[in-house]
């Protein structure tokens, strides 16, 4: 059965890709002169990825030639190509003939379940033909030409191409909020006491963001406490991170590439045009990746927005004067996504141990030498005092009764009580005082918070497959 996300946007590429492809790039023979003269772009694309592109050419004699030639000189690594082809072209012909084709040269037998071939693909080692990189830059340049810089031959890349899918929009095609209106609680009156909100603080400087209207748009850059942040919303995986943009002294600039990595968000910078994954703050395709570069990330609170707001009466609040139109009611953006454990875009990989969609906070100190861990926020929100080790780290996490979650350190105190507020006592009997920057203990002791993000389950085990889960 076809991805029902494909099925939606199947008016979109019918136009796109039947015009676009099939007409402008695609009208001419494999390698024919006055092909390459029409399009730059296929100068030095192989002849092998000229003629699957050529497939899906409207002018039959073309796709006729193209057939024969893919038929003849098959090579397992066409089957990348033209799987991905699947995904998009609507011909029904060339839906055909595709499908035929690798049902003949691959002997599997997947029929249009598009799923079933991509989850084939993934379970073989990567079927690379040398052009792979260049075919991605011409079909999908002819969505926006800016995805063209993505993908070159000569690019470095730390993932498998195959698994890198677009999403169904241009570049910023989900538009990011940079240095968005800010407005005081009193001002929030469009919120309700039960919406749900992302709160950070940093130096100080206190904000929250309500996720319906961050669904909408999946970012924010701008400067919080003096330091230039990225707020990340990956709506497909569920994660909401904050990131540090600024590294060695180079402040990247970031947008939505409008491609996807395993269904988490993939990010682009302005400078470089690289490819960063939300879920690990790197780099992963672009020239950047030699540069070995991960972001630093800080907390953010997944709570109410009562919640927030009677701890923190003076936050700031993301106003709905976005300079976007959008119904930014509770609940509207992604309604049906949420609605369900189904996913939009298959991963190679599934762990059933929670279902796809259950939320778990995900816990990550690679200085500490320890592996990720991962802990269903339904289990804590039944312990809302947990304590763990993760490496040398010791650290207790704190869930009130939002299910707000927040990470310390503990540096071997063993906590015996927490009232679900601000106030913690030790098995000693001493008492603790929380805040969002640290535990505060007897003779002004001090226990830094340690940052911590919530996932969807799938998302976090198909980032961090050897991950250890507390639930």
């Amino acid at each position: 059965m076809w991805n029902r996300h494909l099925l939606l946007l199947a008016a979109f590429t019918t136009g796109i890709m039947g015009t676009v492809i099939g007409m402008q790039v695609l009208s001419h023979p494999p390698g024919s002169a006055q092909e390459q003269s029409q399009d730059p772009q296929l100068e030095d694309l192989d002849q092998d990825v000229v003629a699957l592109l050529e497939l899906a050419s409207s002018n039959p004699l073309v796709k006729q030639d193209a057939l024969e030639y893919v038929d003849q000189f098959w090579q397992p690594a066409f089957a990348p190509m033209l799987i991905e082809m699947l995904s998009l072209v609507r011909d029904p012909r060339f839906i055909r003939d595709a499908i035929h084709l690798l049902e003949i040269k691959t002997g599997e037998e997947h029929g249009y379940d598009l799923d079933a071939w991509f989850q084939w693909l993934w379970s073989q080692p990567p079927l690379e033909h040398p052009d792979y990189a260049a075919f991605k830059s011409v079909f999908y340049g002819s969505l926006d030409p800016r995805f063209r810089d993505y993908f070159t031959n000569d690019r470095l890349r730390t993932i498998r191409l195959d698994e890198v899918r677009w999403g169904g929009v241009r570049q910023d095609g989900i538009p990011p909020l940079r240095s968005p209106k800010m407005i005081s609680a009193e001002e929030a009156d469009y919120l309700e006491e039960d919406n749900v909100v992302f709160g950070i603080a940093v130096n100080g400087d206190v904000r929250a963001y309500p996720k319906r209207i961050l669904a909408w748009h999946e970012m924010f850059v701008d400067t919080v406490g003096g330091v230039p942040v990225a707020g990340v919303y990956c709506t497909l995986c569920g994660t909401m991170i904050l990131y540090e943009t600024e590294v060695n002294g180079v402040n990247h600039e970031f947008g939505t590439s409008g491609f996807l990595y395993r269904s988490n968000k993939l990010m682009y910078d302005q400078a470089t045009q690289s490819l960063w994954m939300t879920l690990l703050g790197q780099p992963v395709i672009g020239p950047l990746v030699e540069e070995e570069i991960t972001l630093n990330f800080g907390s953010v609170v997944t709570t109410t927005w009562g919640e927030w707001q009677r701890r923190h009466p003076d936050t700031l609040v993301l106003s709905l004067d976005t300079g976007h139109e959008r119904d930014y009611g509770e609940g509207v953006a992604y309604q049906e996504y949420f609605a369900t454990d189904e996913l939009m875009f298959e991963v190679p990989e599934l762990d059933n141990r929670l279902n796809n969609k259950s939320e778990v906070l995900g816990l990550l100190f690679p200085e500490y030498d320890s592996q990720p861990l991962a802990i269903s926020a339904e289990y804590l929100s039944q312990h809302p005092l947990y304590q763990d080790q993760l490496g040398d780290l010791e650290l207790v996490v704190l869930t009130d009764p939002s299910g707000a979650n927040r990470v310390y350190e503990s540096q071997g105190i063993q906590f015996a009580t927490y009232d679900g507020d601000l106030t913690l006592e030790d098995s000693e009997g001493q008492t603790w005082k929380l805040s969002e920057d640290a535990l505060t203990g007897p003779e002004d002791q001090k226990l830094q918070r340690l940052p911590a993000y919530r996932a969807f389950w799938f998302g976090w085990y198909s980032a961090y497959g050897q991950t250890r889960l507390v639930y």
